[in-house]
């Protein structure tokens, strides 16, 4: 897949989510397998892309390329100017938010909200393609709701404005991520433009990911939730869609490795106060892997420092690894 002048190497990407793909989980990700990733999501508006969530958000230090900054809001001219500031600061490529379904962005008519009004989607698209030295890509939704499901003629408008390639998630604005994505109108929006099409929604396993590729025709499959549970899972795409060996998960002492390894580095990136906080999702995200007994739960989530975060986590695996010992004895 081409974009720009980027080819890349394969065909999985991480999704952009705010409060999860900073460069910390974007590295791990592309250590497992995703081709590309896109940092979170950055306000238009000028005096906000000096403040430390921004600064933060725009570290790309360490990261092979393409660079991709996401930008959001809802004025042409600011988006023009978000997107010509940040290729000047070193982004490859410029993605537009138009599919985050949060209140706070869709109340200041940002995100998916844009959908809602055409001519001002084309505004935008027109405006942030002109002010772009670099590729400029979109990512939306279906539409905004069931009974204004607009996807396809804005593709065409992206495509004719000069947009590199689209995402579509299978979901309207008013679904948030509830429901079951649908992939219909991904497949309708293939086939109306001739730039790549990433198709995203619900793709959390090997087997929905050769099913949503072949009922989409997607070029490429896009991952969010699902690889904040299972970072490994673009690793098992990969190898599926390559027809290889059949996918592993990772074994549980390579989980440990994994687990610890990002902790620390989530603690290093943001200094160990934040750093303790912003791992608690994390560890969220494995209690869903290992639903743990609610003591365990609740002795991670109150480690107050960084160390003793490790360090209940690495009890928690040696303990894990106890109960796969039994149940393996019992066999």
């Amino acid at each position: 897949m081409w974009i720009g002048d980027f080819q890349l190497a394969g065909n999985l990407a991480l999704a952009p989510m705010a409060g999860v793909t900073d460069r910390v989980f974007r590295s791990l990700c592309r250590s497992q397998g995703a081709t590309v990733t896109t940092g979170e999501m950055v306000s238009a508006r000028a005096e906000l892309r000096t403040t430390r969530k921004s600064r933060q958000r725009l570290d790309f230090s360490g990261e092979p390329r393409p660079h991709i900054v996401q930008i959001a809001g809802g004025d042409a001219a600011d988006l023009a100017a978000a997107a010509r500031c940040n290729a000047e600061a070193g982004a490859d490529i410029i993605d537009i938010n138009m599919g985050c379904p949060a209140k706070k962005v869709y109340r200041k008519a940002a995100g998916s909200a844009l959908m809602a009004d055409i001519d001002q989607v084309e505004r935008i698209l027109d405006a942030v393609v002109a002010a772009s030295p670099v590729p400029v890509t979109l990512k939306m939704r279906t539409g905004v709701s069931a009974d204004r499901i607009n996807a396809v003629a804005i593709a065409r408008l992206a495509e004719a404005a000069g947009i590199a390639a689209v995402a579509v998630h299978g979901r309207t604005r008013d679904q948030h991520y509830n429901g079951i994505a649908e992939y219909a109108t991904i497949a309708a929006v293939k086939a109306a433009v001739s730039i790549p099409v990433w198709a995203n929604g619900d793709v959390d396993s090997t087997d929905k990911a050769v099913e949503v590729l072949a009922a989409t025709g997607a070029d490429g499959l896009m991952i969010g939730r699902a690889a904040c549970r299972r970072p490994w899972l673009f690793g098992l795409i990969g190898q599926r869609l390559a027809g290889g060996a059949t996918p592993m998960a990772p074994s549980l002492a390579d989980e440990r490795e994994l687990m610890l390894g990002l902790i620390e580095q989530i603690h290093d990136f943001y200094g160990e106060a934040q750093g303790v906080r912003v791992a608690r999702k994390h560890i969220g995200w494995l209690a869903d892997r290992h639903p743990l007994h609610p003591t365990w739960y609740l002795d991670l989530m109150q480690a107050d420092s960084g160390p003793r975060q490790c360090h209940r986590l690495a009890r928690l695996f040696d303990a894990l690894g106890n109960v796969v010992d039994r149940q393996a004895a019992d066999i």
